[in-house]
């Protein structure tokens, strides 16, 4: 069990039937009237952020919010096969719980796999990867506009805004949080 007068930042703790996680707090003493404690918290499988004041003797049983380094087998379908490094098991994941960055992952990726109680609520890939670009208008000499972009197809099939420079071929960094490109590879 856990007090709203323990909160720190990053604590996870269950409430309603919800896993919650404490993003800001602040401990409250008015002049008049009961201290209290504002809390920000953010709904770790949903993602929905509130702002909530409680009691600082409102008890809380603890969450823990299991994060593992899986690999990125195959796909089948709508399920996503993630190998566990260590045990080597297969563990199926619906296509829904991947979320948008996931279109930069491809297979032997290492991804964070996050769960509560045994079940997947999300899937994090590395914040940034290589790829190589497979399509994309040939860039042309001369053209030295700042900031101009152009679409390009990526070895996922996933498709980013790169600068003109980049061709089909080209190795590039992306951060997979933002999908913006970040700079070409060398080699």
């Amino acid at each position: 069990m856990i007090s709203a007068s323990d909160f720190r930042n990053g604590v996870t703790f269950e409430m309603d039937g919800q896993v919650m996680q404490v993003v800001e707090f602040q401990h409250v003493k008015p002049g008049k009237g009961a201290a209290f404690v504002r809390t920000k918290m953010k709904n770790v499988i949903t993602g929905a952020v509130t702002e909530t004041s409680f009691n600082p003797t409102a008890k809380f049983e603890s969450a823990f919010v299991e994060r593992k380094d899986m690999d990125y087998s195959y796909s089948d379908g709508d399920l996503y096969y993630f190998m566990d490094s260590e045990t080597f098991d297969l563990i199926p994941i619906d296509k829904s719980v991947l979320g948008d960055a996931f279109r930069f992952v491809t297979e032997n990726m290492t991804c964070k796999i996050m769960s509560y109680k045994g079940k997947v609520f999300a899937v994090e890939p590395p914040n940034f990867v290589e790829l190589e670009v497979t399509d994309t208008e040939p860039g042309f000499a001369g053209n030295t506009a700042t900031n101009v972009t152009k679409p390009a197809t990526l070895e996922t099939g996933a498709e980013i805004k790169v600068p003109l420079f980049v061709s089909a071929g080209d190795k590039i960094k992306i951060d997979t949080r933002t999908g913006e490109y970040l700079e070409r590879c060398k080699g």
